[in-house]
This record gives structure tokens, C-alpha cells and sequence, in this order.
């Protein structure tokens, strides 16, 4: 088992940046890629950006170019710098880990709210 809880959320005003943190606990050693998806209200949770254990990264085309995913050496924690932030980047945002033998976890998310 993988839990996953991610912090840093808040709200900002456009064009600042905010991190936000998912800090994984238990059996990290099965993970294979974490990722950061989104949901806004009334739509489908969409890919952010994903990295895998060999530092591989992609990213939604909406987000390219001003957000950056990271991870300590470690693999317990995984970083989303968010930079030029957008009302429309307004959504909250989860932690996705995925493990060995096609296990899935999920945080619960935390919130970014981006005002005009």
C-alpha cells in the first residue's frame, strides 16, 4: 500500500507561482511514476505532468513550458512548481502513484485557486 498526501495549495493571484507538494509513504519502494493531475469543477481530471523513477518527465499542453515536476532522491516526495499561474489553472490537484503489478493510488487532493 501507497499513501499519498499532498500539500501547498492556496490562492494566488495570476502570473505568481506556487508549489505544491504529495509526500508518499509506505511501500514507495513499488512505485513507478508519480504523477500531478487536475480537475475543475464540472470537468474531467486531466494529466499535469508525470515523471517516472528514472526522472523521465511529460506534461499536458496546457501547462508546458511553465510548470515543472520534480522528485527527491529518495522517491518520497514529489514537487509541482507552478509558474505564470492562469485563473484557468483554478482546479485541485492530485497526487497519482503508480506501483507494481498495476496498482493505481491517489491523494486527495489539495486546492489552487488562481484569481484575475
Amino acid at each position: 500500500q501507497v499513501q499519498l498526501v499532498e500539500s501547498g495549495g492556496g490562492l494566488v493571484q495570476a502570473g505568481e507561482s506556487l508549489r505544491v507538494s504529495c509526500a508518499a509513504s509506505g511501500s514507495i519502494f513499488s512505485i513507478n511514476a508519480m504523477s500531478w493531475f487536475r480537475q475543475a469543477p464540472g470537468k474531467q481530471r486531466d494529466l499535469v505532468a508525470r515523471i517516472t523513477i528514472s526522472g523521465v518527465t511529460n506534461y499536458g499542453d496546457s501547462v508546458k513550458g511553465r510548470f515543472a515536476i520534480s522528485r527527491n532522491s529518495v522517491g518520497n516526495m514529489v514537487y509541482l512548481q507552478m509558474n505564470n499561474l492562469k485563473p484557468e489553472d483554478t482546479a485541485v490537484y492530485y497526487c497519482k502513484a503508480d506501483a507494481t503489478f498495476g496498482r493505481i493510488y491517489w491523494g486527495k487532493g489539495t486546492l489552487v485557486t488562481v484569481t484575475s
